[in-house]
């Protein structure tokens, strides 16, 4: 597809612009990474993290660019090519916020012809995704979505190559515009704090229907600064609802969507959430299915006038294959009434919660009986990497999941120790040039609930693998407060594949082992180079090589 500049232009607020504006001038492409540029694109410098984009600017417009959007100083190098190759610069106060507008006209509003869902949290967005967007489908509708693991323009899902939940807003508009091309009345967007920031300003644009808050603990203070600031970012999500028309022209016709959010209530931030929006707000909840990390206590009183009810989830049955639950609703008839009840075929309590919410989601906008949602919640399948497991034969069990927080650290290993017959060994690393101040909670939680404590790379980046472990390793205590004796209680094995490997080899009948934190991810990123990884592969891989 192709715009005027002029007409993306008038979406966004400029400082001033050099070179004559030709109305007539086409964009045929909006890009970011010089990599992707043609001619007649409309070039991006982005500042970045340790390169600011404006250095790439003459390679855009010697590759084919014919605008360039840019913050700061303008090289002069550019300059003297602009005149030769006759590229208009457009000098915004925020090349990264200014994305969002443009993207959005380049691509038609694309949200503004669907029903959109989005999902936030510390945890649990991706498998609330993948279950919502298989709920729509498993009642009749055609939707797309997009997550940290996979993603989907309408037909099966497809693996996510990046390590990035949120793409920037070019990426998540094109998607969008993807799948109405493809027919789909409703989309699913993974919400991350990073991309409801207004500092990437990623969903500005995105006209959000119906959200979920899943919980806000402690994560990425090293990009929102502060606790406040990070739950603020997050509420974003949740004040878009106020922002946009609710009537969409679908492609069966026009739609008028009632706005309205979930939240959970076990979440000592559910009401900051509730009061962030003028739209409808109901709760859910599933008392003692998130481990520790929960206070278990469950608020239902708000004196908000958007509050609107709530369910919770009652007799929560697990075993190692299945987890079911019933449902009390206190939602004024907004939910039908009936007796519910909620099963999965697969383990993992928490997941009561992802799906709960996604239930909830699908029932009220799609205008589906609840009751009707719910019956379909024995087909769904889990997240790749989400309490996966690997067997092969062996007489001990072995887990893989994304679990890189100390809050899931408490949600998944109560459980796990409730029920261990042997000794639970947990194999995990960090992210390099991510929060640090999460790193020796993640040590401390590991060894109360751990007996052997692995730790090995994760994504160390720029940062030193043995500091960084050894960062984590200064929590790692018994219950006396004295360090987790090494070579016996605590190894720090950097090489990913060897710690699997020395995992195994302590292992006996009935043991727990968990690799922790790369889950879906197929690479581990060094300072230098990124080394393809799968998580799974190697796992099974160190099974065979030990007979299995």
């Amino acid at each position: 597809m192709e715009k005027i500049l002029t007409q993306l232009l008038s979406k966004i607020d400029y400082i001033k612009i050099d070179g004559k504006v030709d109305t007539d001038i086409k964009i045929s492409s909006l890009v970011f990474d010089t990599r992707q540029v043609k001619s007649g694109s409309l070039f991006f410098a982005l500042p970045g993290t340790h390169v600011h984009g404006n250095k790439f600017i003459c390679k855009a417009i010697e590759l084919g660019a014919v605008a360039v959007i840019y913050q700061d100083e303008l090289p002069e190098d550019a300059k003297k090519l602009s005149e030769q190759k006759k590229c208009i610069f457009i000098n915004v106060k925020d090349s990264r916020f200014a994305m969002s507008p443009i993207a959005d006209e380049f691509y038609d509003s694309p949200s503004s012809k669907m029903g959109i869902i989005g999902i936030t949290g510390t945890e649990g967005k991706s498998s609330t995704v993948f279950f919502t967007w298989q709920l729509l489908r498993l009642v009749g509708k055609k939707a797309g979505f997009i997550s940290t693991v996979q993603y989907s323009l309408g037909e099966e899902a497809i693996d996510n190559p990046e390590h990035q939940t949120t793409p920037e807003a070019p990426i998540i508009q094109e998607k969008l515009y993807q799948m109405l091309q493809n027919g789909c009345e409703y989309a699913v967007v993974e919400s991350s704090s990073h991309g409801l920031s207004v500092k990437t300003n990623r969903l500005g644009d995105v006209a959000f229907d119906a959200v979920a808050m899943m919980n806000v603990t402690h994560e990425h203070l090293e990009f929102h600064g502060t606790h406040q600031q990070y739950k603020s970012d997050k509420a974003n999500l949740f004040r878009a609802l106020d922002k946009f028309s609710h009537t969409k022209n679908l492609t069966t016709g026009k739609m008028d969507f009632t706005p309205f959010g979930l939240v959970n209530l076990e979440d000592s931030s559910s009401q900051y959430f509730i009061q962030a929006t003028k739209s409808k707000v109901f709760g859910f909840s599933a008392p003692g299915c998130a481990g520790n990390k929960q206070d278990n206590s469950t608020q239902t009183d708000f004196s908000e006038e958007n509050y609107s009810g709530f369910i919770q989830a009652t007799d929560v049955n697990s075993s190692s294959k299945t987890c079911s639950c019933k449902l009390v609703n206190n939602t004024n008839s907004e939910f039908n009434q009936n007796e519910n009840q909620l099963k999965l075929n697969f383990t993992g309590t928490f997941n009561i919660y992802n799906a709960l919410a996604s239930s909830m989601l699908v029932s009220k906008l799609t205008k589906t009986e609840f009751s009707k949602v719910l019956e379909q919640t024995t087909n769904l399948i889990p997240v790749k990497g989400r309490m996966t497991t690997v067997d092969l034969g062996q007489d001990f069990e072995v887990i893989v999941d994304y679990a890189h927080t100390p809050s899931s650290f408490e949600t998944i290993f109560p459980p796990l120790r409730k029920r261990c017959k042997g000794k639970i060994i947990s194999l995990f690393g960090s992210g390099g040039e991510r929060d640090t101040k999460k790193r020796s909670v993640q040590g401390q939680i590991a060894s109360k609930w751990c007996d052997i404590v692995i730790l090995a790379d994760e994504d160390p980046r720029g940062e030193d693998s043995v500091e960084l472990l050894e960062m984590i390793a200064e929590g790692c205590k018994d219950e006396n407060g004295n360090y987790l004796k090494r070579e016996e209680r605590l190894f720090i094995i950097p090489d990913r594949k060897k710690a699997i490997r020395k995992a195994f080899s302590l292992c006996k009948k009935d043991d727990i082992v968990l690799l922790l934190g790369k889950a879906h991810e197929n690479s581990i990123i060094y300072k230098d180079f990124v080394m393809p990884y799968d998580e799974i592969s190697e796992a099974e891989n160190a099974l065979k090589e030990m007979g299995y």
